[in-house]
């Protein structure tokens, strides 16, 4: 049985990132998922001043920890302003100064989505080249565009034709989690 981590580069208490990741979540059946909310998560912003003067949080270790010891990760980022958000960058900044590879070996399903038709492109295609440099390897990935139209709280992912390319993206993902490949 393998380790999954699972959350949303979003603190928002309403992140529909944080919706898709929770759904993803829900489909695992063989395997144990650490579900996060970093809404509960709150970080100072990076400085090297801070760093110095108040060095990393237990809880930075602790997620750190929990990251290193998962076989894969389910990550959904959202964006602002066609980039990664700020708490997410930041979240980066704090873990890779912790340890620059936090990320090593870890297979990634990487999603996002937005309200809008892009569903988060200028964010996931920014996020998808940084996370090799910090070790990790991208098993699958997917997008969800205009999640209004396209998720039911309920249901899920209520396109037909996304929803099966959701599931065949998280069955590449689980297979390579499961091959250690």
């Amino acid at each position: 049985m393998a380790q999954i981590m699972a959350f949303a580069g979003s603190n928002s208490s309403t992140s529909i990132n944080f919706q898709l990741v929770k759904y993803t979540a829900a489909l695992i059946k063989d395997h144990e998922v650490q579900l996060m909310n970093m809404a509960n998560f709150p970080l100072p912003m990076f400085s090297v001043d801070h760093e110095k003067e108040h060095g990393y949080t237990n809880s930075l270790a602790e997620l750190r920890d929990d990251i290193k010891k998962a076989d894969g990760l389910i990550l959904s980022v959202n964006e602002h302003n066609g980039n990664p958000s700020a708490y997410f960058k930041n979240l980066l900044d704090w873990l890779s100064r912790l340890e620059r590879n936090f990320l090593e070996n870890t297979h990634v399903f990487l999603m996002a989505t937005s309200p809008g038709r892009r569903g988060a492109l200028g964010s996931f295609e920014k996020i998808k080249d940084l996370l090799p440099r910090f070790g990790a390897q991208i098993a699958a990935t997917f997008i969800l565009p205009s999640f209004k139209e396209n998720f039911d709280t309920k249901k899920g992912i209520s396109n037909q034709e996304l929803s099966s390319e959701h599931r065949q993206a998280l069955k590449a993902f689980l297979d390579t989690v499961e091959s250690g490949n």
